[in-house]
């Protein structure tokens, strides 16, 4: 029983290393092994079937009469579920994609509001939507724009200030 308990500590040992060291077992062998065994050997999967094999054959060991090669085959049927489960969830984790990080060429064509007026000859402030987010940003306007207006943005002058002009109804 003890061999399995540590067995099963060992696994989630291994499982919390495999949060330090990501991916070493894939670039152990320096790539020859890329796309073989498609995630297969890494080093969660195989601490999922440490940490499985060890616990199940406890637990089989502990609560039936049977003997260690029973717990044994417990344990390893356990361990193959786990580390499968573990490459899928896995796998699906890898595939999910987000969308493109907004970028400033983003605002060009945004509507948004004026919060502080912008004079002809300087900057003033407005509130515009950028990847979901309210943004607020320096304008410039070649003409006076009072606040509270809707205004279109032209052009992204910095990172910070975009050129506006008033929304015409």
């Amino acid at each position: 029983m003890t061999l399995f308990l540590g067995l099963g500590i060992a696994g989630v040992v291994l499982l919390a290393l495999s949060l330090i060291f990501d991916g070493v077992l894939e670039g152990l062998f320096g790539g020859v092994l890329d796309g073989l065994f498609d995630g297969l050997l890494s080093l969660p999967v195989i601490a999922g079937f440490v940490s499985m094999l060890g616990f199940g054959g406890a637990i089989v060991l502990g609560t039936t009469g049977v003997g260690t090669f029973a717990a044994v085959g417990a344990g390893v049927l356990a361990g193959l579920v786990a580390a499968w489960l573990t490459w899928k969830f896995s796998q699906a984790l890898m595939r999910d994609q987000t969308n493109a990080t907004p970028r400033e060429e983003d605002l060009v064509g945004s509507s948004g509001s004026v919060v502080t007026a912008i004079p002809a000859d300087g900057y003033g402030e407005v509130l515009l939507r950028l990847g979901g987010h309210v943004v607020k940003l320096s304008a410039k306007s070649p003409a006076p724009v009072e606040r509270g207006t809707e205004i279109w943005v032209e052009a992204t002058l910095s990172t910070t200030s975009v050129s506006v002009r008033p929304v015409e109804r």
